[in-house]
């Protein structure tokens, strides 16, 4: 199934974070995200044309990261969006990061 479709879970402490190899396996799939050197989060910037546009975008991450229940951290300046996910509870990163990533890459 696509990530995009995919529907975040709620994850608790103690379950771990992916694995090397799982986070390849989902990177596949949103390859304009980066990863963080320690795997415990991933992250991209968005252009725009000006901080109008720029904030047009955040506010439609707004809806979907509510929906989902996993919300970013965003970084927002004059032209251009930064995000950062990661799944705080388990200290790193989980299917959910990649999850949300694609659904955003989806409204770019």
């Amino acid at each position: 199934m696509d990530l995009a479709e995919k529907r975040c879970v709620p994850c608790e402490g103690g379950t771990p974070p992916l694995t090397a190899e799982e986070i390849a396996k989902y990177k596949s799939e949103v390859p304009s995200w980066g990863i963080a050197g320690d795997r415990k989060s991933i992250s991209r910037e968005f252009k725009f044309k000006n901080f109008v546009q720029a904030m047009e975008f955040a506010n439609k991450i707004t809806p979907i990261a509510e929906a989902e229940g996993h919300h970013p951290d965003l970084s927002i300046g004059w032209g251009r969006v930064g995000i950062e996910l990661s799944t705080h509870a388990i200290g790193g990163l989980s299917e959910n990061d990649f999850i949300l990533a694609a659904k955003i890459d989806k409204i770019a």
